[in-house]
């Protein structure tokens, strides 16, 4: 049986692939012209069934290659993404998260000293203005103003009373003046005696006496006449004198009436009003405290007064003019974006407003990018979700404003004629050769004058001057008309 068997296999004919399956079961690796793919696997020991061949390993470096070309499209189209988002919009905005939420803050504090007798809101209530916020004891304000209004009905009083005798000494003044006329009549007939006496004394007709009593009566007469006059002038003085005292009355009167009007004022200091209309916060102050003038009570915050306070650089600045449209990123609401205006650029740097500016004359000097304030409108909604203090991202759309940005722009220069490339040398306008300054030079062949000034940015095709006239072409330029 044994030797049938052997005669059998070396009957069989035997392939290439059958010689070497007995290497391989030795432990012989195939060469390099061996295919792996189609190596025969080890005979089994006699009796066993051989089994199925297992399937051929994918190698690992197409597995790596494949997945490195996977991430680098990944990468590609992520790129190309925000490559279209920054081509299309991003270079457009300028961007700062330098900015916070600012608004007119008012301080209530007290006017009038006294004791707090209600305190009428609490924190974080909105109030209207002219509503009440608190009350401070009004007794003795009240009692002061009563009797500046005592004062005030005296004086009233006074000056009636001097405008009474005002009354009396024109009454007096008027009394005087018949009492003059009847001073003068007797004065006149005195006179007239005393003459008529004078003639008989003289033809001896009357006596010495009778002579001497004439001219006693004239005398009298006429010094009853100066003292009426005298009186007269006396009484009108007197009027005058109750007029000026009238009128110093009426000034007094007028002191106690300021005095009244500064009580009641004061008076009405002791209830504590809004002058705006906000949101109350920060309350210090309680029931039964004692106020002193100027003692803080509390902060009133109108929120629609809030704007965006955003420091961006002065690098940035060059393309940030009023009007311009700004979105507006809230840290405290992520997702929400609000919009509004640029409204007007700080004057100088942040720097240049602290308690210490910056001196950089003396000393070292290094270079710090300063930040300038910009001024953001913003138009607040109803429900006012903007308060003071929040952190703000701001992106500005330089795009926007065109009509303001073309005001404010700092770069003011217009080129009157678009460049030519004139193969003939350019001159100045001395006819120096080739000019060295960036704003305009001639061209000595065809006298083309082209504005080359490379701070103007490019114009609109709205403010596009009219062309101008085409020159004559002169020899020696190449350029085609």
């Amino acid at each position: 049986m044994v030797q049938s068997g052997r005669k059998d296999l070396s009957a069989t004919p035997v392939s290439g692939a059958q010689h070497e399956a007995p290497d391989v079961a030795r432990g012989f690796q195939p060469t390099a012209r061996t295919d792996p793919a189609r190596a025969v696997p080890p005979a089994a020991p006699d009796g066993d069934v051989p089994s199925a061949a297992p399937p051929p390993a994918r190698p690992k470096g197409s597995r790596k290659r494949l997945v490195l070309l996977a991430l680098l499209a990944i990468v590609l189209l992520v790129g190309g993404y925000f490559g279209y988002g920054w081509w299309t919009n991003g270079r457009f905005f300028v961007s700062t998260d330098d900015a916070y939420v600012g608004a007119d803050v008012t301080v209530l504090a007290a006017k009038a000293s006294g004791y707090v007798t209600a305190v009428v809101v609490e924190n974080n209530q909105t109030v209207r203005a002219g509503d009440v916020i608190a009350r401070i004891d009004d007794v003795d304000y009240r009692l002061a103003l009563q009797a500046a209004r005592d004062k005030v009905a005296t004086q009233a009083a006074s000056v009636e009373r001097i405008g009474r005798q005002i009354q009396a000494a024109e009454a007096q003044a008027r009394q005087t003046e018949p009492q003059i006329a009847a001073a003068k009549a007797d004065a006149a007939r005195a006179a007239a005696d005393y003459e008529r006496q004078s003639r008989l004394s003289q033809s001896d007709y009357t006596s010495r006496a009778r002579l001497e009593q004439a001219l006693a009566d004239r005398d009298r007469t006429a010094a009853n006449v100066q003292a009426s006059e005298a009186a007269l002038v006396a009484a009108r003085a007197n009027v005058a004198v109750l007029a000026a005292q009238k009128g110093e009355a009426e000034r007094v009167a007028d002191e106690y009436r300021t005095a009244a009007a500064r009580a009641e004022r004061d008076l009405s200091f002791t209830v504590i009003r809004a002058p705006v209309s906000g949101v109350l916060g920060n309350r210090a102050v309680e029931v039964g405290a004692y106020l002193q003038p100027g003692t803080r009570l509390a902060a009133l915050v109108p929120l629609n007064s809030a704007r965006v306070d955003a420091n961006f650089k002065e690098t940035q600045l060059a393309k940030i003019h009023p009007g311009q449209r700004v979105e507006l990123e809230v840290d405290a609401y992520p997702g929400h974006t609000l919009e509004g205006r640029v409204d007007s650029i700080s004057p100088a740097s942040g720097s240049q407003f602290s308690l210490l500016p910056p001196e950089n004359a003396t000393g070292n000097f290094t270079k710090i990018v300063q930040r300038v304030p910009v001024r953001i409108k913003v138009q607040q909604a109803e429900d006012a979700v903007l308060r003071p203090g929040m952190s703000v991202v701001v992106r500005v759309d330089t795009r926007t404003g065109a009509a303001q940005a073309a005001r404010y722009s700092p770069w003011r220069v217009q080129r009157s004629r678009p460049r030519h490339r004139c193969r003939s040398r350019p001159r100045n306008r001395q006819g120096r050769g080739a000019s060295s300054s960036p704003f305009s030079a001639w061209c000595s062949g065809c006298s083309w004058r082209s504005w080359t000034s490379r701070s103007s940015p490019p114009r609109s095709p709205r403010s596009r001057p009219a062309s101008p006239p085409r020159p004559t072409r002169s020899p020696g330029c190449r350029r085609r008309i």
